[in-house]
């Protein structure tokens, strides 16, 4: 889905890793598996999409990082902050206005008498 619908999917790669990292601190790799698994292979990211958006995060001050030694490697790990604590329920609660509106369309009145739910 994220592949053939970049315009519609703008912004969820945010949100997901923002959600994710919520819940504990990951690493990027980590974050790509958790987004495919979490949505059932529906949503696929690579890391070149993951790490720009952590970056970029970071750099907004909306995660932290710090490297850690785990098993003799060495990986980046990423929480969240104050300010990606709130930029999550911005983006979380422009999301569900917007799925909202979508499910009102499309269970709204049959368009030309024929029902497309």
């Amino acid at each position: 889905m994220a592949e053939n619908n970049s315009n519609f999917m703008s912004g969820v790669p945010e949100l997901l890793v923002l959600r994710l990292v919520r819940e504990k601190e990951m690493y990027g790799y980590e974050l790509v598996q958790a987004i495919r698994e979490r949505s059932n292979d529906a949503i696929a990211l690579g890391e070149g999409v993951i790490y720009p958006v952590l970056h970029a995060l970071e750099r907004d001050g909306a995660l932290s990082s710090n490297r850690k030694t785990v098993n003799g490697r060495s990986r980046v790990y990423y929480s969240l902050t104050a300010t990606g604590v709130r930029r999550l329920d911005d983006l979380a609660g422009n999301w569900s206005r917007l799925t909202e509106a979508i499910q009102s369309v499309l269970g709204g009145p049959a368009i030309g008498g024929v029902s497309h739910a």
